[in-house]
């Protein structure tokens, strides 16, 4: 099974999210969550920081990521696995191939024009709020 992962990252007040415009399909040209592939016998915590370093700059001294959920794709033979942390600092973000915004927590991430996923990032973004306490 093919595994991939997305980060939901907060800014350090908890009221922005970093999401990545997508320069390729899936999804071209919509919002995504940062994350890529877990490579064969990987550590699904060192793929998701390795992930979140190169497509952001961002590392494990600047935030505490947790491993949320996964989500199965049983007709895509995908596993997602989905990670969350808050920002302990202001960072710099430095892009590599995506180019990277604060999105506002408020925005409908349920928006399917605008949002990758399906929905699916609102439906995380809920989760992390349902569990906020134990998460951050």
């Amino acid at each position: 099974m093919k595994k991939l992962n997305v980060i939901l990252v907060y800014n350090k007040e908890e009221n922005k999210i970093l999401m990545c415009k997508r320069e390729k399909e899936p999804y071209k040209g919509k919002f995504n969550l940062v994350g890529g592939k877990v490579e064969q016998n990987e550590d699904e915590l060192h793929a998701a920081y390795r992930e979140l370093q190169e497509e952001t700059g961002i590392t494990n001294n600047d935030i505490k990521l947790t491993h949320m959920m996964n989500l199965q794709y049983k007709m895509s033979d995908m596993e997602l696995e989905v990670f969350t942390g808050k920002l302990n600092k202001d960072v710099e973000l430095i892009e590599e191939v995506n180019k990277l915004y604060w999105m506002n927590k408020e925005d409908n991430f349920f928006d399917k024009e605008k949002f990758a996923g399906e929905g699916n990032i609102g439906h995380m973004l809920e989760q992390v709020e349902i569990y906020k306490s134990e998460l951050f």
